[in-house]
């Protein structure tokens, strides 16, 4: 009988952490995917190298999810980069066409794998001040936090219930109050959301090699900047998100390991595979598991999701596209208002560190987007120089109370 209860428990143990993972690949995978396909289309794929692009991208992500967390027992998240596919839209078709473009994202990998190869580089990503890399995350989680809140006001009918059942489980079962909104979410769509006519016809994607060409144009316009914005954008905030939930990552292998599947995907037409961001927060916060040491399957879930995805995106597709953006967003939102408020406390603790913390806070809540690189990177550019200047200041301050 005790054997039983047991066996119960740890059944319940692992629930909410594989939840918040199917939460974690759902909001990553809606938000973007039609991002993803149409920064494809823009460069020159066809509509079969576009949906071989985002299968393969999956594939990657899923199977780095997976794998990595499982081993290190970690909750380590992947995913692909979405500033570098808002990026890829803008620049248009390179000389060459797509298989330019594919030789792009070869070059764009090479540079992250020697990132990961030359470890002053890596360290030097690393060492970021844990007020700032709160002050970062809360930044970037501000923003999502406010979906709910805003879905209520324009869609109450349907955000309504969601956020009661959150309210209710909180009362009552606070550990699983996230899920219990993630089942009435999927209730709520399942009964209101309608497929248009003929939007499931086609076949489902497959992978469609691109032998890969190498041009100066291109290399240029998309694989130096995509480098550039997939370590600013997304690797140095994921980084940042494991250091602001309490885990020290070593960069340099995990750079490796995404750059060399990024390599990989390039050869089926995909951008990029690098550390989640945002969907890392749901899966690295307290809202996975109170105990961080159980916070690891979160990941192995999101990538079973993303796995699972990969051959039917055509369904998901249809179905997601069909259903309100502004809904999926607001149960994430409810997903991450306890990493928020962890971070937002991380930001501000220290005196010292309290004003250039609040900086990088306000500069990414902001969404600047300056010659390609997201407001992250300039929230902690913000940041950091603030810093130096009131360390400076101090350092002046004996010398000249003293004369």
């Amino acid at each position: 009988m005790s054997k039983r209860l047991e066996a119960g428990g740890g059944r319940r143990e692992y629930l909410q952490p594989v939840m918040a993972g199917a939460l974690a690949a759902i909001v990553g995978y809606a938000s973007t995917f039609t991002l993803v396909l149409a920064a494809l289309t823009a460069t020159g794929a066809s509509p079969q190298q576009a949906g071989s692009g985002l299968m393969s991208v999956c594939i990657a992500i899923g199977i780095l999810n997976i794998v990595v967390s499982a081993r290190v027992k970690l909750p380590v998240s992947f995913a692909w980069s979405t500033p570098g596919v808002a990026f890829i839209l803008t620049v248009g078709e390179p000389v060459g066409g797509f298989p330019a473009v594919a030789g792009a994202f070869l070059v764009a990998a090479a540079l992250i794998v020697l990132t990961g190869l030359i470890k002053p580089l890596a360290r030097l990503i690393a060492a970021i001040p844990a007020p700032l890399a709160n002050g970062m995350l809360a930044g970037m989680l501000f923003t999502l936090c406010l979906a709910p809140i805003s879905a209520v006001a324009e869609m109450p009918g349907l955000a309504l219930p969601i956020l009661l059942a959150w309210v209710i489980g909180l009362r009552f079962a606070k550990r699983y109050a996230v899920p219990i909104a993630v089942v009435v979410t999927g209730i709520v769509l399942a009964t209101t959301t309608h497929l248009p006519a003929g939007a499931l016809d086609g076949s489902w994607p497959s992978l469609v090699p691109v032998v890969p060409v190498f041009t100066l144009d291109a290399i240029l316009r998309i694989g130096l900047p995509l480098y550039v914005v997939t370590m600013a954008s997304q690797n140095l905030p994921g980084l940042a998100v494991m250091k602001a939930n309490g885990y020290e990552l070593k960069p340099a292998p995990l750079f490796i390991i995404t750059g060399i599947a990024s390599a990989a995907t390039a050869f089926f037409g995909g951008h990029s595979s690098n550390l989640a961001a945002i969907t890392a927060a749901i899966c690295a916060g307290p809202e996975a598991h109170p105990e961080k040491a159980r916070r690891w399957p979160a990941p192995v879930s999101a990538g079973v999701v993303y796995l699972l995805l990969a051959p039917g995106a055509s369904l998901a597709a249809a179905f997601i596209a069909a259903s309100p953006p502004l809904l999926i967003q607001a149960v994430a939102g409810l997903a991450l208002l306890s990493s928020l408020a962890a971070a937002l406390s991380g930001a501000l603790v220290v005196e010292e560190t309290r004003l250039p913390a609040a900086l990088t806070f306000i500069t990414t809540a902001s969404g600047i987007t300056i010659i390609g690189v997201g407001a992250p990177f300039w929230g902690l550019v913000a940041g950091i120089c603030m810093m130096v200047v009131l360390r400076f200041g101090i350092r002046l301050d004996p010398g000249t109370t003293g004369n």
